[in-house]
């Protein structure tokens, strides 16, 4: 995918601007890993917080997010607190990760977002894909909502999660499916 990487104004975006709020019933992380190779384990993670700011140009967009290791959900109760144990996530070490855009450049549907994930002290660049899905005006609590969807892929061993070389791969595939609530007093 090619991007124009020239500044764009929040106007090609219609987003107000602001301190956009998560809507947490509408919004989802979610991962994919191989094991031994063959399949996919697909699970997600229940407890994010996440915040999104609007300036006036896409070098003032602002996202950072933060998630709760332990809220792992790969529906499998056995393989989650293996998951959480010292072996893996360690999450009494690393009980969180957390991401902060450094980056967002794009035009229409079609953005991409640079930013720094940090887990357990290690922080490590990453890029993602970003779909803007669009603005619509929610019947349910008559605010407007934006919706995104964010794909990209991570190592566990630059990260110094490398437990289980040979069962688990070493990328892991995340897909963001993130809903933000306009800031009050706004509208379009």
């Amino acid at each position: 995918m090619t991007y124009d990487n020239s500044p764009a104004t929040h106007a090609s975006l219609p987003l107000s601007a602001g301190d956009w709020e998560l809507d947490p019933l509408h919004s989802a992380v979610n991962f994919t890993i191989r094991h031994l190779g063959i399949a996919k384990v697909r699970g997600r993670f229940a407890d994010v917080q996440a915040s999104l700011h609007v300036g006036e140009t896409a070098d003032a967009i602002k996202v950072g997010a933060e998630i709760a290791l332990a809220s792992i959900d790969t529906g499998n109760p056995d393989r989650d607190a293996h998951t959480r144990s010292a072996d893996l996530l360690d999450v009494e070490k690393r009980p969180t990760m957390s991401f902060a855009s450094t980056r967002v450049f794009g035009d229409g549907e079609e953005w991409s977002m640079e930013g720094d994930l940090t887990i357990g002290g290690v922080t490590r660049p990453v890029t993602l894909d970003v779909e803007f899905g669009g603005v619509v005006d929610s019947p349910a609590d008559q605010r407007r909502h934006a919706g995104f969807e964010a794909t990209g892929e991570i190592r566990r061993s630059d990260f110094g999660l490398d437990f289980g070389t040979g069962f688990l791969g070493d990328v892991v595939k995340v897909q963001l499916d993130m809903q933000f609530v306009e800031p009050q007093g706004q509208g379009g």
